[in-house]
């Protein structure tokens, strides 16, 4: 009888579209209360609207695209991202999230499949963040912007997405002790607010 469950349940994943699988898991309740921001106090003070672009790669074991950031730009230079990035006066997020992964990777906003979004996050930099969710299509010819990104990579969902992966650390930030989540993949670190927003995006999924 077991047998025949778990049989029926891998049937049922296979006739399910990546996208219907990630809006019902959207629908539901978070297995856990999501990842508000960075310190406490910082995070209140934190009032520029911005959105980045969770982009899956509709495949048989889907992907994210991350990007590494340049060493020269001004803040979070040389750590991973996702592609994103303030919103400009008047838009939306989902607007935002689609025209930054174009500038930064040359993903085309009509190869995005919009699913939805998560809860916001706030960082230490006193940014507001919505990420956007989308399925694309596998193995497309993504570009880095020659000044912003020095490359990107697609990392597993299910690994992003095991609470096994995501690695509860702390370290000093302007004289208090700033606890945040850590991943690594493939010896690539992903740690602060794109681990976070990722640690948000697993407890609504529950993905399997």
């Amino acid at each position: 009888m077991e047998q025949r469950r778990l049989l029926l349940a891998r049937a049922r994943l296979v006739t399910t579209s990546l996208a219907d699988r990630l809006r019902n898991g959207l629908a539901s309740v978070p297995a856990e209360p999501p990842l508000v921001g960075d310190l406490p106090g910082v995070r209140l003070q934190a009032d520029t609207h911005a959105a980045v672009l969770i982009a899956i790669t509709d495949r048989a074991d889907p992907g994210v695209i991350l990007t590494v950031r340049r060493e020269h730009l001004r803040t979070h230079a040389g750590q991973i991202a996702f592609p994103g990035g303030r919103l400009d006066e008047g838009e939306e997020a989902i607007a935002a999230a689609l025209r930054e992964a174009h500038e930064e990777v040359l993903l085309d906003p009509a190869a995005a499949e919009v699913i939805g979004t998560i809860e916001d996050y706030r960082t230490v930099t006193g940014y507001i963040v919505t990420p956007v969710i989308a399925v694309i299509a596998p193995d497309l010819a993504l570009e880095p912007h020659e000044h912003e990104v020095a490359g990107w990579f697609e990392a597993p969902l299910q690994f992003l997405l095991d609470p096994e992966n995501q690695h509860r650390r702390s370290a000093l930030f302007q004289g208090q002790t700033r606890q945040y989540y850590e991943i690594v993949w493939n010896e690539r670190r992903i740690w602060g607010a794109t681990a976070a927003m990722i640690v948000n995006l697993s407890r609504r999924l529950q993905w399997r």
